[in-house]
């Protein structure tokens, strides 16, 4: 069986619709909505194609280009106020990516066969977790009236771990990646209480207990294989600030208390702090996307554009 095997070469049925995107347009998106207004229609078409095919292509049609702030990405962090079409995309990007982390696991167990036999145990453990959260969120959309393959699929997690290191791995899926599934965990489980669907509130504090687990491995290995090696302790901190930057976008609030309890220190959450901050204002994003929503539907009624001063 093949090693490092990169993320087009995953397999998948009929249902599945790909999108090719590392979420870099929202990490160089402008900081002000004149900007915003002005990438976002330039890469409208791209956009457009990416959700061909999918629940959000009629969203696209209906709202243009700043479609995702204005739907999916609005309220998908630390807000009970989830629309239907919110819900039914969170979960179906988190069925997406237990899938992806299955098979990040399963390759991380093949890839290096060399490693030690306890770190080759805790990744054989992870697959199995992973492949019960597939099933749990498959019932879970299901739940909620959607269907896999309604949204398209992004393969960042699973790029994340086509990397030649063990500990690069590890840094970037379980203590970045499966740190951010906890934040999004924690804010359906208080999403379900506050709705009173008990349903999900129970599957998904079932999942977050697992998910503890996997960022705990993170941090155990990270220090086991850098113990005594400085130059590959730096890098495998880097790597995870780099994927933390590049994929922290949307999150509104970090689960504190779950990443302590994960191996995280206090210095590390204050570090994740300050890479929110850096995100583009959430305000500022629906005020943009509004604008292009005005112009989208000019344009399709054949009028004039309403100005923006870009």
């Amino acid at each position: 069986m093949k090693r490092f095997l990169p993320a087009g070469e995953l397999a998948r049925d009929v249902r599945f619709k790909r999108a090719n995107s590392k979420n870099e347009l929202f990490r160089t998106l402008p900081h002000d909505v004149p900007g915003v207004v002005r990438v976002l229609e330039e890469i409208g078409p791209k956009l457009r194609e990416r959700v061909a095919g999918t629940a959000l292509e009629a969203v696209y049609d209906e709202l243009g280009p700043g479609f995702l702030f204005l739907t999916t990405a609005a309220g998908t962090a630390s807000s009970v106020d989830r629309t239907p079409l919110q819900l039914r995309a969170q979960l179906h990007g988190i069925f997406v990516g237990e899938l992806q982390a299955l098979e990040a696991a399963s390759r991380t167990l093949w890839d290096f066969p060399d490693a030690p036999w306890e770190f080759k145990m805790n990744m054989a453990r992870q697959c199995w977790d992973e492949a019960r959260h597939v099933q749990i969120y498959e019932k879970l959309i299901d739940h909620v009236g959607g269907a896999i393959g309604e949204f398209p699929e992004n393969t960042f997690l699973y790029e994340t771990s086509c990397v030649d290191d063990p500990v690069l791995r590890v840094a970037g899926v379980n203590r970045c990646l499966e740190g951010l599934a906890c934040d999004a965990f924690r804010s359906l489980i208080e999403y379900g209480k506050e709705t009173g669907d008990e349903i999900i509130a129970q599957a998904v504090d079932f999942v977050l207990a697992d998910e503890l687990t996997h960022v705990r491995f993170g941090s155990d290995w990270v220090k086991q294989f850098t113990h005594s090696d400085p130059e590959r302790a730096r890098r495998a901190a880097a790597f995870q600030r780099e994927t933390d930057t590049r994929f922290s976008f949307g999150t509104r609030a970090i689960a504190r208390e779950e990443r302590i309890e994960a191996g995280f220190s206090e210095q590390e959450l204050r570090e994740l702090d300050e890479i929110l901050a850096q995100a583009p204002a959430r305000k500022m994003l629906v005020d943009a996307a509004l604008i292009l929503k005005d112009r989208h539907q000019a344009r399709l009624r054949g009028e004039a554009l309403p100005p923006y001063a870009g």
